[in-house]
């Protein structure tokens, strides 16, 4: 089986605000993009949504899956570990648990490695989905990021 190659990013106009999430998936001869955008969320939220919904896309199980993302946020989480100490704490103190556990769910299903990548830097794939990201974000229909919404109403009363 060959490698299933990921790319994701995220963009938030505002941070909060609305943003978007963009995917390229590649193996072999096969190609897909994947976005969506939100009326309200964040860049972290998405960059880390972006992840976790390609992960989800992939429809087998233990696939050999390389990601990577301009994102020190998710990938220094995972490569470095820290995701799991936090779930072992109960996400205590913790920002973006609904899209963690979500994450935490599909991950180990396959066999994944992160990739730090510098964004904006002229890599093809990420500045495509750089441009997806934000296309998503400045839609018509954004989806309501109920995990955000949800978490920035508590405690405000």
């Amino acid at each position: 089986m060959s490698v299933i190659t990921i790319y994701t990013d995220g963009a938030a106009k505002g941070n909060p605000g609305n943003g978007g999430y963009g995917v390229v998936m590649m193996s072999g001869h096969h190609k897909k993009e994947l976005s969506e955008g939100f009326r309200l969320t964040t860049n972290n939220r998405m960059e880390l949504l972006s992840v976790i919904v390609a992960l989800e896309t992939i429809k087998t199980t233990n696939a050999q899956v390389e990601i990577f993302s301009d994102s020190k946020y998710v990938v220094d989480s995972v490569e470095k570990k820290w995701v799991f100490g936090w779930q072992k704490k109960g996400f205590k103190g913790k920002k973006n648990i609904d899209l963690w556990q979500r994450f935490l769910k599909i991950y180990p299903k396959h066999q994944v490695k992160f990739n730090w990548v510098k964004g904006h830097a002229g890599n093809l794939y990420n500045e495509r989905c750089d441009e997806l990201a934000v296309q998503a974000a400045e839609g018509q229909n954004l989806l309501i990021d109920e995990g955000y919404e949800k978490e920035s109403s508590e405690g405000l009363f």
